[in-house]
């Protein structure tokens, strides 16, 4: 069976405030999917009501097809969890702390050192297995806190903002990582409010803004729904581009809309059409033999749509 997770009129009020109203969400299959939306938008909320951390005001939540306030064992057993950011003893190493969490978690006693071992590869931290946990920077020491929500190897992985709060390095390192683990057959929930991480690692989104979830689809018909069929590509120069290659070559190729220069060697095209366009983009670049070295989404389409539909709401 696919993994799944499900919200059915998940409703959560607080006294007259309500952080989540009536959310109705359904993902299956691997992958990763991006649950993107302003701090204070019911992101976090959403997380605990589905690990039974706090309780509904109405509706449900469920894991892989199991209630999780009915039958909270079965339900969450399948589920790796990093809600926040949790602590871990400094006098403890990456090992040891691992050992603490996998016979909490049930893994048997002969299995739990291929575990351990497995998941500090995955988080990229096998060379710091016996290293004292209080002498590790803030990213380290979160790359451990995922460790710990896989080593009993779950087929469902909820992570809230794991990267809020690092340096540029440490971030990168838990987008890698998160992008790595998409190749182990996971449902992977990343809650976040960095549109570029969003881009980065996900392949659909969901946004959410004042406990109301706005849409939920793919990245590419998000896009297309939302910006008039139009997506925008950053293309990246071995050289320096002269501004007359830019505006008579770039800019008529078809399907071009506009190009923006972002510095000498990287442009912004906006293009007509989606994945297709940009298959037709990338073979007309190579026949100009301006240097194209590479072609990314742009991240800015997504970032104007989830501008417009957060101030909607003001």
């Amino acid at each position: 069976m696919a993994p799944s997770i499900e919200t059915i009129g998940l409703t959560k009020r607080f006294g007259p405030f309500t952080a989540l109203d009536n959310l109705n969400l359904k993902l299956e299959g691997s992958k990763c999917v991006g649950f993107l939306g302003p701090n204070g938008a019911g992101k976090t909320t959403t997380l605990k009501l589905l690990t039974d951390m706090i309780f509904p005001t109405s509706g449900d939540a469920r894991v892989n097809g199991v209630s999780v306030r009915e039958r909270r064992k079965e339900a969450l057993a399948d589920t790796g969890v990093l809600i926040e950011t949790p602590e871990i003893y400094p006098s403890l190493t990456p090992t040891e702390a691992l050992e603490m969490v996998a016979d909490l978690r049930g893994v048997p006693a002969a299995e739990r050192q291929d575990r351990i071992r497995t998941v500090l590869g995955e988080v990229k931290m096998t060379d710091w297995a016996d290293q004292r946990v209080g002498r590790m920077s803030k990213g380290m020491k979160q790359r451990i806190n995922i460790a710990a929500a896989l080593v009993h190897d779950p087929s469902v992985l909820m992570l809230d903002e794991p990267s809020t709060g690092l340096d540029p390095r440490g971030m990168a390192e838990v987008r890698t990582i998160v992008r790595d683990l998409k190749q182990s057959r996971r449902l992977i929930f990343l809650s976040s409010h960095i549109l570029s991480e969003v881009v980065d690692v996900c392949d659909e989104v969901a946004l959410i803004d004042r406990g109301k979830l706005l849409f939920y689809d793919t990245l590419e018909n998000v896009t297309a729904r939302f910006s008039g069929g139009f997506t925008s590509v950053d293309v990246a120069f071995a050289r320096p581009l002269a501004p007359e290659d830019v505006a008579q070559k770039i800019g008529t190729l078809p399907g071009v809309a506009g190009v923006q220069t972002l510095d000498p060697k990287r442009v912004r095209v906006r293009l007509n059409g989606g994945v297709e366009a940009q298959e037709r983009l990338l073979e007309a670049l190579a026949g100009l033999h301006l240097g194209a070295i590479s072609i990314a989404d742009s991240g800015s389409a997504l970032e104007e749509i989830y501008l417009s539909q957060i101030s909607r709401g003001d």
